[in-house]
């Protein structure tokens, strides 16, 4: 792989321990797509859009024992904080980066992962291989037209990078941004998930113009 190169990677995990998304995809014999909002220590938040919407919907998730919280956002989303799996965190804690929503099957979960280096991949696969059985799907490089960001977008992602939200531990929540936007949680998360896409196509398209060969041999 060469420096500068950004691949992605699609793993499919068949998570051991009981998970209300899988359990959820079984029982209503669906399949949907799930948009990470915000890790926060052993919770994770995220939004879910699953079609013929049902009452029995909202009373499932009620009714788990791993969710803390679970709202109903329109006629067919939801927004939920549970107890994580630890997958979210096995991409973020090796430098990886969600492609795209993640996908629920009742018999397995699918993740579409960006990242730079092959020894970062091997250590989120060995990270979910301590959650389940892990299989490596398609492997390829990743390729995107360049695009500038919004002025929407540049304040909102201004704003984060100033305020610590990109640091680790963050210095202000996503709540705490989307107040000092004086726009709303959902709205600044979509912001910045659309900037950061676009900043890092632009800094690999730029990196590949100034180092056309790759790197110097030593």
């Amino acid at each position: 792989m060469t420096a500068g190169q950004m691949f992605q990677a699609e793993i499919h995990l068949q998570q051991e321990k009981a998970c209300v998304l899988n359990d959820f995809a079984e029982h209503f014999d669906t399949s949907f797509d799930v948009v990470i909002e915000e890790l926060h220590d052993h919770l994770v938040t995220f939004t879910i859009r699953v079609d013929d919407p049902r009452r029995e919907y909202l009373e499932f998730f009620r009714d788990s024992e791993q969710v803390e919280h679970v709202e109903r956002l329109d006629e067919a989303s939801y927004l939920i904080t549970k107890t994580s799996c630890g997958a979210y965190s096995a991409v973020d804690r090796n430098h990886g980066v969600l492609r795209r929503q993640s996908r629920v099957l009742a018999d397995r979960r699918v993740y579409t992962v960006l990242f730079f280096r092959r020894e970062d991949l091997r250590a989120m696969i060995d990270d979910f291989n301590r959650i389940g059985t892990v299989t490596l799907g398609k492997l390829t490089e990743f390729t995107e037209s360049k695009s500038m960001l919004t002025d929407r977008q540049l304040e909102v992602v201004t704003c984060a990078l100033e305020e610590g939200y990109f640091e680790w531990p963050r210095r202000i929540s996503s709540e705490e941004l989307a107040d000092e936007l004086d726009i709303s949680r959902t709205t600044a998360l979509e912001h910045l998930r659309k900037a950061q896409s676009k900043l890092l196509t632009s800094a690999l398209e730029e990196n590949d113009h100034l180092n056309p060969h790759g790197p110097a041999e030593r």
